[in-house]
């Protein structure tokens, strides 16, 4: 996400560290080498992150995002680095503050809300989704789902039925658009987590121009 010269640069001043003796001038001078390459990855990540936090409230009336367990993720060893590298828990935490600021709605879906196991098209729920499945197809509805792409549209739509659930606890500018998010397209079919609860939309919040159409999590609505 931010280059991989830093990653490599990072890697060769360690290699470099690891070499040298203990206690020794020199070995002290490869150490404040890599702490110095640690705060410019540091500070590039911060700066990406509230460019991209910055746009995506700009852009935005309303914004979902799941709420992960980084800390749970971060012990596979296998994911730490990316899971690390990409700062979801920062990222989240920018989103937050910058909608709130600007009288924006932030939503956090529940951590345990199936929306990668759930079928976008049908609801329809599978019982196992291992993390090397990429893409699968729906057994009830015979659809192709993308794993990130049919997650994000139903955070997308959980989000939807509780603003519909809940138009009166906002001020009135931002009740307004929630009316309108909850009758201006065609129901999706039906509720994912709460069977019997009023539908969502799965069309209410339309694609920002120009935005690349695979999106994980956060899912932003306009």
């Amino acid at each position: 996400m931010y280059g991989c010269q830093h990653s490599r640069n990072l890697r060769r001043k360690q290699q470099k560290l690891s070499r040298k003796q203990k206690g020794s001038s020199t070995r002290d001078k490869a150490k404040r080498l890599v702490a110095r390459v640690h705060s410019k990855i540091k500070r590039v990540r911060e700066d990406f992150l509230h460019k991209l936090s910055r746009k995506i409230v700009d852009k935005n009336q309303v914004i979902a995002v799941e709420n992960l367990n980084v800390k749970g993720m971060v012990r596979n060893h296998c994911l730490a680095k990316a899971i690390s590298d990409a700062g979801w828990g920062m990222f989240g935490t920018m989103l937050q503050y910058k909608a709130e600021k600007l009288g924006k709605i932030y939503i956090e879906i529940d951590r345990f809300f199936p929306s990668s196991k759930t079928c976008n098209n049908c609801l329809h729920k599978v019982s196992e989704m291992p993390l090397n499945v990429r893409h699968w197809d729906c057994p009830k509805c015979h659809g192709r789902n993308d794993r990130d792409i049919n997650a994000a549209k139903n955070i997308r739509d959980e989000a939807l039925r509780f603003l519909r659930l809940d138009v009166r606890r906002f001020p009135p500018h931002i009740s307004e658009t929630k009316q309108a998010l909850g009758t201006s397209a065609a129901a999706s079919g039906g509720n994912v987590s709460q069977p019997g609860k009023i539908s969502v939309l799965s069309d209410a919040i339309p694609l920002e121009a120009g935005s690349p159409p695979h999106t994980g999590t956060p899912v932003e609505g306009g």
